[in-house]
């Protein structure tokens, strides 16, 4: 067992910091941008949605790299590593406007982006291992909070700062988030210096029972399919319908608080069930999110979209989670996440330019947010398939449940 530190609260914020610029900037920041790169650079949805296409194939690399070094070199350093580099691709993203270099950096973005998120995951679980209520909490607030923190900001600074200087500007606001996460760094940097879990030998192998579990992985791919399309295109969606900077901006802010309060919203669903239950009801809220705004572009539906989408998004990995700590013995729960986290991001990589492409050919980006959520209700129906693998009475010992 690790060590606690002298002030894991603090340590944890410096862990959610990370997050902050490998997820709420790195990955969903462009979702503000994009209109306005689209604009200025003259490009179509489907070089749009490449370049998120290009940032999740860089999640790819990089969780498989993490995975590969994770019991070779310590989370901390990895952690480091990945954030001070996520942060660079972003400052470099502002410096070149040509698509080849723009891929390149979104990929790197990824890479390094899921470098530190993984890292600093195993960091979080480290917090508070003598009081399971608290390390579970640690573990909701490192993958809720961070990332809704990173994307309140972006909804405070980029849409702004669009408005006022127009779409000629996006290069300032990659670099202005990119100066953020930088001065991030420090105190990510310190805390991933407070937890230095040794490097561990390879965990003992337990079997993965993966065509029992057929439901969840069908469920998780549509997640990732379909949850990506709403951050990469909601922004360009409501300029289009003349939304001023100051309505995306609250809408963008309105969705990173509510996933910032998701973890505290979704502890009794996730307690209660050990099936594909939790995963369908998220997913559920995540299309209701997608499909709201088009049903009407009312401010009050905006805003509703915004909570629901908020409260959801980030609780499939939250689900994916409970279900593996529910239903599986420790030795497999390594296993059993690296399986799910390769579906999702498999799927990811599909979701923004297969949706760029259906709003090129119909020529309306809305289509393709009524489809994500039709992707996403598929996902649902799919996961409620899902049965627990083991009855209450053999729950294991170290389950939540």
């Amino acid at each position: 067992m690790t060590p606690s530190p002298a002030r894991p609260w603090l340590v944890l914020l410096g862990l959610t910091l990370g997050v902050c610029a490998s997820n709420g900037f790195a990955r969903f920041a462009y979702g503000l941008i994009m209109p306005a790169m689209k604009e200025d650079l003259g490009w179509n949805y489907v070089q749009s949605g490449w370049l998120n296409t290009a940032n999740a194939l860089g999640y790819v690399v990089g969780s498989l790299v993490t995975m590969a070094l994770i019991h070779r070199v310590t989370p901390s350093r990895l952690f480091a590593l990945g954030t001070l580099a996520t942060s660079l691709c972003l400052l470099a993203t502002g410096f070149d406007e040509a698509l080849w270099a723009q891929s390149l950096w979104r990929v790197l973005a990824g890479v390094f982006g899921a470098l530190s998120f993984v890292a600093g995951g195993v960091l979080a679980a480290s917090l508070f291992q003598d009081n399971p209520k608290r390390n579970a909490l640690a573990i909701a607030l490192y993958f809720g909070t961070g990332g809704g923190l990173g994307i309140v900001l972006s909804g405070a600074l980029i849409p702004p700062l669009l408005g006022l200087y127009g779409p000629q500007s996006w290069p300032w606001a990659w670099i202005m988030i990119g100066i953020v996460s930088l001065a991030f760094c420090p105190m990510a940097m310190w805390s991933a210096g407070q937890l230095k879990p040794p490097v561990g030998s390879r965990p003992p192998k337990a079997r993965v029972p993966s065509h029992r579990m057929l439901g969840e992985y069908a469920g998780y791919a549509g997640f990732g399919l379909g949850y990506i399309v709403y951050l990469t295109f909601i922004a360009a969606w409501m300029k289009e319908q003349a939304a001023s900077p100051l309505l995306i901006a609250t809408v963008w802010m309105v969705m990173g608080a509510g996933i910032m309060a998701s973890p505290f919203a979704w502890r009794s669903v996730f307690a209660r069930y050990a099936s594909g239950v939790p995963l369908a009801l998220v997913l559920t809220g995540i299309a209701m999110g997608s499909a709201l705004p088009i049903l009407s572009a009312s401010l009050p539906v905006l805003l509703a979209s915004a909570i629901i989408f908020g409260l959801s998004v980030f609780m499939a990995p939250g689900a994916i989670t409970n279900f593996t700590r529910q239903n599986l013995p420790q030795a497999a729960w390594g296993a059993a996440v690296s399986q799910f986290t390769l579906v999702f991001a498999v799927a990811q990589t599909i979701g923004p330019i297969g949706a760029g492409l259906l709003g090129d050919f119909t020529g309306d980006i809305g289509n393709s947010l009524l489809a994500a959520a039709g992707v996403l209700m598929l996902g649902a129906g799919l996961a409620l398939t899902q049965k627990p693998l083991v009855t209450p009475q053999d729950r294991f010992p170290n389950s939540p449940g």
